[in-house]
């Protein structure tokens, strides 16, 4: 399914930054299967084997199923000789010869969606500052999630049920209803933003709806697929707000709406 392969590159993504953030040499985590309480291994990163990919985590058991249980970061400094989890993963964890590891959910509108680890192959407790660390690189991942999520809804309520006649008057009001509803929910999104305060960059419809594809991962050719755009129309629009928004790169232009209030 593409919003879920879409949602497994957040988590890569994510266990990047946890590495980064955290020193851990290993990182690795997954998605919540659809309708059932386990999170499937998906995504590794600094593995020296495969012992762990497609492992499916069921909720309350081990380490990671403890922590989707509780909706909370769980960690411990040996693995295989805790007493605080269960130990149904012992032999996959063992492969891979890991021992202090740590388990944080990935929380997107109080459902627990997956999960990141980190791990070191020794045994040792992780610090305050790991920990937080790895938690911040969780929060990454359901923002992302929930851009991710709100730009599809968008899409999926502008999408015609039937095929509108020839014309492009007929496209335009579609076009139209989903800059429209775009522009509610930023505007409740900015309500509900800790901090955002008035707005000092003003952007246009079209151009909120651009960075909104771009920061949900779309190239400028999906974003104009998606929004009923020509790729050097969207170009523009996304040249015009990195310009009203002071950033070099896409990249800074998201994080700049973000801060802005324009993103949610």
């Amino acid at each position: 399914m593409a919003v879920e392969a879409a949602a497994a590159v957040e988590i890569g993504r994510g266990l990047v930054r946890l590495r980064r953030s955290t020193g851990l040499p290993v990182a690795f985590g997954g998605l919540l299967e659809p309708g059932r309480p386990r999170v499937r291994i998906s995504e590794l990163n600094g593995t020296a084997t495969d012992a762990l990919r497609r492992l499916a985590v069921v909720a309350g058991n081990g380490l990671g199923g403890k922590a989707v249980a509780l909706a909370r970061p769980c960690a411990v400094t040996d693995y295989s000789a805790s007493r605080q989890i269960s130990h149904e993963y012992d032999a996959a964890v063992a492969a891979e010869g890991l021992c202090a590891v740590v388990a944080v959910p990935v929380v997107v509108r109080r459902r627990v969606r997956g999960v990141l680890y980190g791990a070191l192959r020794t045994a040792q407790p992780l610090g305050d500052r790991t920990l937080t660390a790895a938690v911040d690189a969780a929060r990454d991942v359901e923002q992302a999630l929930v851009v991710r999520d709100e730009v599809q809804g968008l899409l999926e309520a502008a999408r015609p049920r039937t095929a509108p006649p020839e014309g492009g008057a007929a496209w335009e009001q579609v076009r139209e209803a989903h800059a429209a509803l775009r522009a509610e929910l930023l505007e409740a999104a900015g309500l509900l933003a800790a901090g955002a305060g008035q707005r000092s960059v003003e952007l246009a419809p079209r151009e909120v709806d651009v960075l909104a594809c771009v920061a949900a991962g779309a190239t400028n050719a999906a974003a104009a697929a998606r929004l009923g755009l020509r790729a050097e129309t969207v170009k523009g629009y996304l040249r015009s707000a990195m310009r009203k928004l002071g950033a070099h790169t896409r990249g800074e232009a998201v994080v700049a709406a973000r801060r802005a209030g324009l993103l949610p």
